[in-house]
């Protein structure tokens, strides 16, 4: 997606609403594939949590990882579980969420797509270019919504982002500057062992996917590429973006005792800066303008936001409902989800087929 095309998209979509409208709107039947995604028990639990959009109809494994138990505590207690096979074959079923494992992703939202379901797909879109292409190949052909779980779409503080770019109050833009890190455990350092685009591609494809929605598909990528310990695991990376008149840095580090509060999103322009730091809970930004623009003078302001009983997944569900029910046309495309996957394959140095 282009900025131009941005600029329409999201002016003309809802990108943010954290709650749902309530009233007698019949709910949409969805189901989840998968419990090995590091999201997949806060996904089941805001679909719990919008009863009044939502009915829950089971969590299944996906074919690949068929032996793996379902955790039946937490976000799991109560809810039925399910083969796969019984979960798609649901009569009236509308929509899935796709939580397995990184490597299964495509393949699960594949058969969901492929039996006429709307899917939520949580990141990254697959280990490869071609598969995920051909994924989103398939959902438009049936007519289908594809929603990726890139969660600081929707962050209060990145939608307030969105915003200010799409209505130019930062002028041209000119530099990007990211970061998105935590210490990890070895465990985590295992899991991120089986890509070897390690954190890059696990874990910063978060940021990836904002700065290729406001500024586009990048004309280079260059990946620079740390393994600090034995283990061999991609722990500490940049990746710089180019663009004709812009450049945005992207880093992960997976050895960071201070990632969490450190993790930061800065746009600049010739006419006014953002930042956003930490990233979450996104409550507030820091707002620098030349000159005024809306309701801020020219000068530095800390903007407290509103997020409107929304936990971290809310708003993706929220919006998913809609969209669904025709009420919101999704602000993403599909151009714009297979850009980012390109993108992050790139950045994270790993094949780009």
């Amino acid at each position: 997606m282009q900025r131009r095309q941005f600029i329409r998209a999201s002016a003309g979509a809802a990108l943010a609403v954290p709650f749902i409208t309530k009233g007698a709107k019949p709910k949409i039947k969805i189901g989840q594939i998968g419990s090995g995604h590091s999201h997949a028990s806060g996904k089941l639990a805001a679909i719990r949590k919008l009863s009044d959009d939502f009915e829950l109809i089971g969590v299944a494994q996906p074919r690949e990882e068929a032996k793996s138990p379902i955790p039946g505590s937490g976000a799991y207690r109560g809810v039925k579980q399910m083969s796969e096979e019984q979960l798609l074959a649901t009569p009236g079923l509308q929509a899935v969420a796709i939580e397995t494992e990184v490597p299964h992703l495509v393949a699960a939202a594949r058969r969901a797509v492929d039996a006429g379901l709307h899917i939520h797909h949580d990141k990254p879109g697959g280990t490869t270019l071609g598969g995920f292409r051909e994924l989103l190949r398939l959902a438009e052909r049936k007519g289908v919504t594809v929603q990726m779980g890139y969660m600081l779409r929707y962050n209060p503080a990145f939608q307030f982002m969105y915003r200010a770019v799409r209505e130019g109050w930062l002028g041209e833009i000119m530099e990007v500057d990211a970061m998105m890190g935590k210490m990890g455990s070895a465990s985590l350092r295992r899991e991120l062992g089986r890509y070897d685009g390690g954190g890059m591609f696990e874990l910063a494809c978060h940021l990836i996917d904002s700065v290729v929605y406001m500024l586009g598909k990048p004309a280079e990528v260059h990946a620079f590429t740390r393994r600090t310990q034995d283990d061999g695991v991609a722990d500490n990376q940049l990746a710089v973006l180019e663009y004709a008149k812009a450049t945005a840095t992207v880093r992960c580090n997976h050895r960071d005792s201070f990632g969490f509060p450190r993790r930061r999103f800065q746009i600049a322009g010739d006419r006014g800066v953002i930042e956003i730091r930490p990233l979450e809970p996104g409550d507030h930004v820091m707002l620098s303008l030349s000159t005024a623009r809306g309701d801020f003078k020219r000068g530095t302001h800390k903007v407290g936001m509103t997020n409107r009983g929304g936990g971290r997944y809310d708003g993706e569900f929220a919006d998913l409902a809609r969209v669904i029910r025709g009420e919101a046309k999704l602000a993403w495309s599909y151009e714009h989800d297979l850009a980012v996957q390109e993108t992050v394959l790139r950045a994270a140095g790993m094949p780009v087929t």
